[in-house]
């Protein structure tokens, strides 16, 4: 098993060597790049949603996320025994495929704290981590694996069905297991058009495929959506994408069919509604009086939400500011479950 400072210094190359990958430095000048350069096509190739903006997008996202002061922050937020298990296990890690490279951050968590990781990549996401990693004294505690098994700890994220199977599979173990969650933002009417832009990011950002994608928003009773509409004209180039088209025009049609009301743009949907779920390409919205009383439901209905997309500062609930959603530090748990915090927990099991 590695050593603490080899486990960091490790993630640390990987993410300059990621920097100078995303900037353009060494596609073309080592074989690491090179490599990486063609499972980003590969993947791009294999998966419909993984197009090469999206995948280099989320490669920027790691390179700063492992950054050395990052990586330092992160690592200062708990006590020389977190990183330090006198007892490693295997822990099982079963990825999804939504977002590229959405894994990562538990395949860092569990290595970082001395466990070895036994890996099941989604077969909608199995080139781009192992290209990463190729090389790396990291994988001297990671196992790639079609099923797991012989674990002393999972950790599965999937969808509220496949969750019900997780916990019937894996109960008996010291386990995290992930279900749906969806985004909301609030706006105050006090937006201006370069904020409004900004919650494109939040909305658009893979194709609105992540937890952290914003599906519905609380507008103010005399918010007018035309500003909204204006300000997101720079995202209108995700109806090129086939699988994001598809779903617009499926989605508009039935809702023609069955005469519902909603607003459209040619590349988004507006509908009025209470519920947070939304199809890709449709935004909810939900006008109100009291903005109190938006962030007293939203208290009633914690477990569903990833993230709230707001100006406002709130210690409890997960705020966070307009355009950041799809830029989450690594201290920003997926579902507010403290991982590291779990494995120091599980290693004592």
């Amino acid at each position: 098993m590695l050593k603490f400072e080899e486990r960091f210094d490790a993630w640390k190359v990987l993410g300059e060597k990621l920097a100078g990958f995303v900037n353009d430095e060494t596609r073309d000048s080592d074989e690491w790049s090179m490599s990486l350069l063609q499972k980003v096509n590969v993947a791009v190739h294999h998966n419909g949603w993984f197009e090469k903006d999206q995948v280099m997008h989320a490669l920027s996202e790691w390179a700063q996320a492992l950054s050395e002061s990052s990586l330092n922050e992160w690592v200062g937020r708990y006590s020389s025994a977190h990183f330090h298990s006198s007892s490693p296990k295997r822990v099982g890690i079963i990825m999804a495929g939504n977002v590229p490279m959405v894994g990562l951050h538990d395949l860092l968590t569990v290595t970082m704290t001395g466990h070895r990781a036994i890996v099941k990549l989604s077969s909608d996401d199995n080139q781009l981590i192992p290209a990463l990693l190729q090389g790396s004294p990291i994988l001297e505690q990671v196992e790639w694996a079609d099923m797991i098994k012989s674990m002393d700890a999972v950790i599965a994220t999937g969808s509220d069905n496949t969750a019900r199977y997780f916990e019937a599979y894996f109960g008996k173990y010291p386990h995290v297991i992930r279900k749906n969650r969806k985004s909301v933002a609030i706006l105050t009417g006090e937006e201006d058009e370069a904020t409004l832009k900004k919650l494109g990011e939040d909305v658009f950002r893979y194709f609105g495929l992540g937890c952290r994608s914003v599906s519905k928003i609380y507008l103010p009773k005399d918010f007018d959506l035309d500003r909204i509409f204006g300000a997101w004209l720079p995202y209108q180039d995700v109806v090129q994408n086939n699988k994001y088209a598809n779903n617009y025009d499926y989605h508009r049609a039935i809702m023609l069919l069955d005469r519902k009301e909603f607003l459209e743009n040619g590349f988004v949907t507006f509908k009025e509604s209470d519920v947070l779920s939304t199809p890709v390409s449709m935004i909810h919205y939900e006008r109100y009086n009291d903005l109190d009383n938006v962030y007293t439901a939203l208290a009633e209905i914690r477990d569903s939400i990833q993230c709230i997309v707001t100006n406002e500062h709130r210690d409890d609930l997960p705020a966070v500011g307009f355009g950041q959603s799809q830029s989450p530090a690594l201290w920003d748990y997926a579902d507010g479950v403290d991982t590291v915090e779990f494995l120091k927990s599980s290693s004592s099991v």
